[in-house]
């Protein structure tokens, strides 16, 4: 699960802007795509450094886990979404065209991340100074898993009354979703 942290966390900045957005013939320079990317590191960098505090990799820092948290829910929902203008997927990007082409599922999804990582961020914001047991996930995911992957009938949990933890691996398991579907390899 933690080697797919990066991979997942590169998946929260999906998104897009009106019609009229520019396309990529009309940005010779890729400044679109530049920065799409430049804001999925940072989200991977982000969930990778929360991931590593609760895995005991790398010392918890409130502040740290305050401004990782943070990032996660700037760049996340609306923001993500804006990320991804119609018509700027495809070469040179990595983002696939079914994102245009399926957009109400793939805002569904980016908006889902947001809520969870707004939850995130406000349980960072009120974090200990140490790790405590009810900021750690306990059993298996109680959502029925990603938007993408969701089982009908199942309700989604508060995402506020979520351990920290959990909702990480929440996060993670949408961006893994959201890959699959909408990002393909670049080799």
């Amino acid at each position: 699960m933690r080697s797919g942290i990066v991979c997942a966390a590169a998946v929260l900045a999906l998104a897009v802007l009106p019609v009229a957005a520019p396309s990529l013939a009309r940005d010779p320079d890729n400044a679109i795509v530049t920065t799409r990317q430049a804001a999925m590191k940072e989200m991977a960098a982000a969930a990778k450094a929360i991931a590593e505090m609760f895995d005991g990799k790398r010392a918890y820092e409130r502040a740290a886990f305050k401004a990782a948290a943070g990032t996660l829910s700037a760049r996340t929902g609306g923001a993500l979404i804006a990320e991804f203008p119609r018509g700027t997927v495809g070469a040179p990007s990595a983002a696939k065209p079914e994102i245009d082409q399926a957009r109400p599922e793939f805002e569904a999804l980016a908006r889902h991340i947001g809520r969870l990582a707004n939850a995130l961020a406000a349980k960072a914001g009120n974090a200990p100074a140490e790790i405590t047991a009810d900021m750690r996930m306990t059993g298996l995911p109680v959502d029925g898993g990603s938007l993408l992957g969701k089982r009908p009938g199942v309700v989604e949990a508060d995402p506020a009354k979520m351990p920290a933890e959990h909702l990480l691996h929440l996060i993670l398991q949408d961006c893994t979703s959201c890959h699959s579907k909408f990002r393909r390899k670049i080799e």
